[in-house]
């Protein structure tokens, strides 16, 4: 019976937002954020996980540390310096197009808010119990997507990907699918995609649900119908419903956010399961049989203690390779704000820190992940390198 850490999961004092365990957070890094020592069994009978020699180099929404986040650029240079997979995160037009960007408020990410023709399209809306203020995909085309230009969403902390603010616009899945296929041509090596279905019940609510739209993008396109696609999702109905109706050449995963809170479709269904429950004892078991990998925050695989240097190893990786799933944690990123205390040098908490990225990664690796996220695929590549 494998036991490992998720009782009572976070102390309240150490973590006092739940950006940690978001994925649209801006500058947390979880440094707060502890698990308790309170242990749960799994109960599932133990079934062996594919053994995974290298583990998958994720480029979370491209290379996201060096170039504005999910543009041509970022998945340029994220497949350069060796990414296995690149990240598009997916939602929709008013015209139904899927577009790549990490949620559908585009305020922060792109020069919209200096596009008078569009002022009067600002807006507040609830996202998956989420009020927000900007300008949502929604309610553009996608031609009017199109004469936008996308901006560093970290702004000075990342000088280097900022002086690309104004080059790239926003893309298509289907744009970002031709552009790996040239990629993976001009190269002679295989590049995956790890699509996310973001606000998939949102969507869904206002009439422009997305599964059906992805699931046709991947029949017209000749590379996604034989590259390795792995499609996740923070909601489990979507994923369920997917299970039937992939090809052999995708895989489909699970993503964990805040284990106090429940899945977005969840919510909207009155259900009362929480992330916490999906990872607690019959749940992992019971997402082995509709999904390949678990993806918690790296957090929850090795927690912080309360000086924010890392405390012991969780177990859930063990655990989750007993009953049959890969594990893929999110997200590593490079600067100082975002290490544990143990890997941070003393130039700035907003300062670039390749040595002690490498450093987490390889702790962290070190427990039997299958694959990772990470802002900077270069540095994962060394850390991988350097680990086997």
């Amino acid at each position: 019976m494998v036991r490992y850490a998720v009782g009572d999961l976070l102390m309240p004092e150490l973590w006092k937002d739940a950006a940690p365990f978001t994925r649209r957070g801006l500058l947390h890094g979880g440094a707060r954020l502890a698990l308790l020592g309170a242990t749960v069994a799994t109960g599932a009978a133990a079934i062996a996980a594919p053994a995974r020699k290298r583990p998958l180099l994720i480029a979370h929404r491209g290379c996201s540390a060096l170039r504005p986040e999910h543009t041509l650029g970022a998945y340029a240079k994220a497949i350069e310096d060796g990414a296995d997979f690149v990240e598009p995160d997916l939602v929709v037009t008013k015209d139904g197009v899927l577009v790549v960007r990490h949620e559908n408020n585009i305020a922060e990410t792109t020069d919209v808010a200096t596009r008078p023709e569009f002022a009067a399209r600002k807006t507040s809306k609830t996202i998956d119990g989420d009020q927000q203020t900007g300008w949502f995909t929604e309610d553009f085309t996608f031609a009017e997507l199109k004469t936008l230009r996308a901006r560093e969403r970290l702004g000075a902390m990342r000088p280097e990907s900022q002086s690309y603010d104004g080059q790239f616009q926003i893309v298509s899945l289907e744009e970002v699918a031709d552009f790996v296929a040239a990629e993976a041509a001009a190269r002679g090596r295989t590049i995956g995609l790890i699509p996310e279905i973001k606000h998939g019940t949102y969507f869904a609510g206002i009439g422009l649900p997305q599964e059906q739209r992805l699931l046709d993008c991947i029949g017209k396109s000749a590379y996604l119908s034989r590259a390795p696609l792995i499609i996740q999702s923070f909601e489990v109905g979507n994923l369920k419903a997917l299970r039937p109706k992939i090809a052999s050449n995708v895989q489909l995963m699970q993503l964990i956010g805040d284990p106090t809170q429940p899945p977005p479709d969840f919510a909207a269904q009155g259900i009362k399961r929480t992330y916490g429950d999906l990872i607690g004892p019959g749940g992992l078991a019971e997402i082995s049989h509709y999904a390949q990998y678990l993806a918690p925050p790296v957090r929850m695989i090795i927690p912080l203690g309360s000086d924010g240097r890392l405390a012991a190893p969780t177990g859930l990786v063990d655990a989750a390779h007993k009953v049959g799933l890969l594990v893929g944690v999110w997200t590593f990123r490079p600067e100082n704000h975002f290490l544990a205390a143990d890997f941070r040098d003393d130039k700035g908490d907003a300062v670039r820190n390749e040595v002690g990225s490498i450093a987490e990664i390889r702790r962290y690796l070190a427990t039997g992940i299958d694959a990772f996220f990470t802002d900077d695929p270069g540095l994962g590549r060394q850390a991988i390198d350097a680990a086997t």
